[in-house]
């Protein structure tokens, strides 16, 4: 039995409005194209496109797990990252828009650099890592993590992608050997205290491991700071996200650890988004 097309997509739309799902209507599509095939083009080009009731209720299926409050990449398992697509599940951090300032000032500075060595610390997904790899053709790209299910899905994305990063089960740089010019991090940054505040689609089903900062959110760049210049390559740089207040406390952390010419950098909103400083 065939649907049309536009009578479901209506459903939908309804259901995720009545739940208060902030972006209804972008969710709904894109559930919709996922799950249907079907685009907002297609709808205008062909009002009478159907769908079988299968289909139908695969995609209603996923809108009523929306409804839930479950993040629409979960439902999906994807999500776009720097023009790559990667999986994900409730064991990594879904990859963010935010993060590719972090990812496009790495690149902007190895560009002219023959060869470069690069760790990404805390990788969760492997977004940051393996965009590095993908987007440049001079970046040898190794990832540590403490959790083994979010390396699974790092392997994954690795394959997905084509690139060749080395993936290592790490608590922090316990089982890192050797030194780079250059070490990425987005490390949890989120106050413990704040975490419950947060979006339920976040606080609920982001893996809290990749989240929880500690109490002031400043204990994992304490940590990697302090251990990050034994793992540098002489004029190495740390690169970090951080939290749109995190910029100034950061940047001391670093001070207080030998780093020189500091800079921090604002995302598309206007927060403060990345640190990166040197030990030259």
């Amino acid at each position: 039995m065939e649907i049309l097309a536009k009578n479901v997509l209506k459903e939908g739309e309804q259901l995720l409005q009545q739940a208060e799902i902030a972006d209804y209507k972008i969710d709904n599509m894109l559930l919709a194209e996922h799950f249907l095939g079907v685009t907002r083009n297609s709808l205008f080009l062909r009002p009478d496109l159907t769908v079988s009731e299968e289909k139908s209720q695969e995609y209603l299926e996923a809108v009523r797990r929306r409804c839930t409050k479950i993040p629409l990449q979960h439902i999906t398992g994807v999500q776009e990252f720097m023009g790559l697509e990667f999986s994900v599940n409730e064991h990594v951090l879904i990859p963010r828009q935010d993060t590719e300032v972090l990812v496009e000032k790495v690149l902007s500075d190895i560009k002219n650099i023959p060869s470069v060595t690069v760790l990404d610390m805390c990788t969760g997904s492997g977004c940051i890592a393996i965009s590095i790899a993908k987007l440049s053709d001079n970046a040898q790209v190794s990832a540590a993590d403490i959790s083994e299910k979010a390396l699974q899905k790092a392997k994954e994305n690795n394959q997905k992608n084509g690139t060749a990063v080395q993936l290592i089960h790490s608590d922090l740089f316990e089982k890192i050997e050797g030194t780079f010019d250059v070490i990425v991090s987005n490390p949890p940054y989120i106050r413990t205290a704040v975490i419950q505040e947060l979006m339920e689609e976040v606080k609920d089903h982001d893996p809290w491991i990749a989240l929880d900062g500690h109490e002031d959110g400043l204990d994992f760049y304490r940590e990697i700071t302090k251990e990050a210049k034994k793992h540098l390559n002489p004029e190495g740089k740390i690169y970090y996200e951080i939290g749109f207040d995190q910029g100034a406390d950061v940047q001391k952390i670093l001070e207080q650890n030998g780093f020189r010419d500091i800079h921090i950098l604002k995302d598309l909103s206007g927060n403060d988004r990345v640190v990166y400083g040197g030990i030259k």
